[in-house]
């Protein structure tokens, strides 16, 4: 019997989890980690490929080359074909994904000593919101990148309902638990009963009662941030010309989210800010974008606002620094600046969650027990939203960034059995 894995193909993180001698437990993707960032660089000239913290090290070193992240929102949408330039030469998404995964499937086969065939990918509830064929699209996409790896037998599984099964381990006789799993691209939830007495019941749709999802995550969170916060400082909704005119707004919203920052650093956009440059009521900030363009540190603009985010879960305020704009740039940032940049967004995150609760039929009060899984749950406002959704639950918040992966090779255990090679 093949081997099997579970890989939580994350928007920000990623990881594998594999099933051997009925035994599941992680793998080290990147060294002794066993979560790595879904990050990939092609270094210039030959595209010589990085992956996780060694892409992001390349990346912030200033090496020549395409820096790439979110990839995982990519799927399902039209970029999917149209594809992109990497140092330029035109490449499909598909295939840079499929790069991704390979990395991912290499560090599994060698810490296994096997090779690897049959794999629970994880899956958000909506890769896309409101569009039934994208969502379908984004799956089939993903499973064929999946196969094209190596990859025999590809099977999905939603990832908060994966938590679930990661948790379920120590859960003693029987809870009636919500899963709130909110990564880097989306926020999904799962109303489902769990017991240790379940762990090997091979059809489980009846103790799921209902699983809702919401295309927002921690990315959302940085572009808020950033949109609020720190843009103004570089010309965001400034004005030019006699007719004091709003400068566009396209270029500002790319720069605020990880998936399309490298669509900025061209001709048209660069000398269609230089001209604006000219007739700005505020060239001192308006030039700043004229910088981050020309020298392509839009993803060390968006790393602040990120850095920023992860800084504030744990103090009130940030001083973010942008001396590679300017010498002596800073913006200083409160927490409840944060907080209200985001709030919009976490309120369409719970909505979220109570629309589950209503799907299955279920009171806040009937939950014994929430689940926090993903990164994004470390932030403040979110926690103070959830405590106070589920007043009388448990909170388990273990294993954040891995607890999806865990659960996916728990289902692949279920599904393919216990990996006796």
């Amino acid at each position: 019997m093949a081997l099997s894995c579970g890989i939580d193909f994350g928007t920000s993180n990623s990881s594998v989890a594999i099933v051997k001698d009925g035994t599941v437990g992680l793998v080290p993707v990147e060294g002794d980690h066993v979560t790595t960032p879904s990050a990939i660089f092609f270094q210039r000239p030959n595209n010589t490929v990085y992956f996780g913290r060694e892409a992001v090290q390349m990346f912030f070193d200033r090496a020549g080359g395409r820096f790439m992240r979110s990839l995982k929102r990519v799927l399902g949408t039209p970029l999917m074909t149209q594809g992109t330039l990497v140092n330029t030469r035109h490449m499909q998404f598909g295939k840079i994904i499929a790069a991704f995964l390979q990395n991912l499937k290499t560090q599994t086969d060698v810490f296994a000593q096997h090779d690897v065939l049959n794999v629970v990918m994880g899956r958000p509830v909506h890769f896309v919101d409101n569009d039934a064929e994208a969502d379908r699209r984004a799956q089939e996409e993903l499973k064929a990148i999946a196969q094209s790896v190596g990859f025999r037998n590809v099977e999905f599984q939603f990832e908060p309902i994966a938590a679930a099964f990661a948790h379920e381990v120590n859960i003693q006789g029987e809870k009636l638990a919500i899963v709130a799993d909110l990564g880097g691209g989306t926020s999904d939830f799962t109303v489902i009963r769990l017991s240790n007495r379940y762990l090997r019941k091979a059809d489980r749709a009846a103790d799921i009662l209902a699983s809702t999802g919401v295309r927002i995550g921690g990315n959302d969170f940085d572009k808020d941030l950033s949109l609020s916060i720190i843009m103004p400082e570089i010309g965001y909704r400034s004005t030019y010309g006699e007719k004091h005119l709003e400068v566009p707004l396209h270029t500002f919203h790319q720069l605020a989210e990880w998936s399309k920052v490298n669509f900025t650093y061209t001709p048209k956009v660069i000398m269609q800010t230089r001209q604006i440059l000219h007739q700005s009521h505020d060239r001192k900030r308006y030039k700043r974008l004229l910088q981050v363009l020309e020298q392509e540190t839009g993803h060390t603009l968006l790393g602040a606002a990120e850095q920023a985010k992860i800084s504030l879960t744990g103090q009130a305020e940030h001083r973010a620094a942008f001396g590679f704009i300017e010498d002596d740039f800073f913006v200083n940032i409160q927490r409840r600046e944060f907080d209200d940049a985001i709030q919009y967004e976490v309120d369409k995150i719970t909505a979220s969650a109570t629309q589950c609760l209503n799907q299955a039929s279920v009171r806040r009060e009937d939950i014994d027990l929430v689940i926090l899984t993903g990164g994004t749950t470390e932030v403040p406002l979110v926690q103070e939203e959830f405590r106070r959704m589920f007043p009388k639950a448990a909170i388990a918040d273990e294993n954040k960034l891995s607890s999806v992966g865990l659960g996916l090779a728990y289902d692949s255990q279920n599904k393919f059995g216990d990996g006796q090679p």
